[in-house]
């Protein structure tokens, strides 16, 4: 769980379904526990809203560079952009990969054939 300070005070906590530090690796590794006051946030993460929805604001305040989003309608890559989140068709963190085609298509492949085999194809 993070939490946002602002003015010392928190306004929001948010627990992403999981994050990751890519380019700030080397900021974090080995530490036991993050202050987000002082440590960056986490290069990206990953929120499943089959449930619930994700409140952007959150991560904006937190100034998470890349927010993925996956809803029933497939993935969403949302870039921080100027403090505000725009939807984009590729993560920076991997510009080669094709992240919306594949993970789309193997979700789909996973309702179709189960997970099993659709995690050997991948």
């Amino acid at each position: 769980m993070f939490k946002s300070i602002k003015n010392d005070r928190m306004i929001q906590a948010v627990e992403p379904d999981t994050c990751f530090y890519i380019q700030n690796y080397a900021a974090v590794i080995a530490k036991n526990s993050l202050d987000l006051t002082v440590d960056p946030p986490p290069d990206l993460a990953i929120e499943i809203d089959i449930t619930s929805r994700t409140q952007f604001n959150n991560y904006q305040l937190l100034g998470v560079p890349e927010l993925w989003r996956y809803t029933r309608r497939g993935l969403q890559i949302n870039l921080l952009q100027e403090g505000k989140y725009v939807e984009s068709n590729m993560s920076p963190n991997f510009p080669n990969i094709p992240i919306i085609e594949l993970v789309n298509e193997y979700v789909d492949r996973t309702q179709r054939e189960g997970r099993s085999q659709a995690i050997r194809a991948f």
